[in-house]
């Protein structure tokens, strides 16, 4: 059994250390630190982690929909396509906005993502929407 080690950034925080996965058989089986990435050879405990909810079986794999009026034991999510669900949530945005006005919408960026993807979402928010609702949370 030969491992690969396959050099990829952990995706807890937006700091961005890089971090080697160990690959077996086609499975990620650990996590080693990246020497000559950001975290200079360390990772935090989350980090150490990054790998165990690749494979987790009950990770979603694509996006799903509630369905309205489901009979209670039924499953109340279809599984539908990307272009589907975006769509469906533009929609329900769109017409939270029209309703009620753009102040009605919030918009909660994570410490999870780069400063870049948290500065987008505050475009959308507030030069798409029209809202200045943007909170952050570092503490995650």
């Amino acid at each position: 059994m030969r491992t690969e080690r396959v050099r990829t950034v952990c995706p807890y925080c937006g700091t961005g250390c890089t971090l080697y996965l160990k690959v077996r058989d086609g499975h990620v089986v650990g996590v080693l630190p990246d020497p000559d990435g950001v975290g200079q050879g360390k990772l935090c405990i989350k980090g150490w982690s990054a790998h165990q909810f690749i494979g987790h079986p009950d990770r979603l794999r694509q996006p799903l929909i509630r369905q309205p009026g489901t009979p209670r034991g039924q499953p109340a999510f279809c599984q539908a396509s990307w272009d589907e669900a975006l769509g469906l949530v533009a929609e329900r945005l769109l017409g939270i906005r029209e309703a009620h006005g753009p102040d009605a919408l919030g918009f909660f960026a994570s410490a999870k993502c780069t400063n870049e993807e948290n500065y987008l979402l505050q475009k959308l928010a507030r030069a798409t929407v029209g809202t200045h609702n943007v909170d952050h949370c570092a503490r995650l």
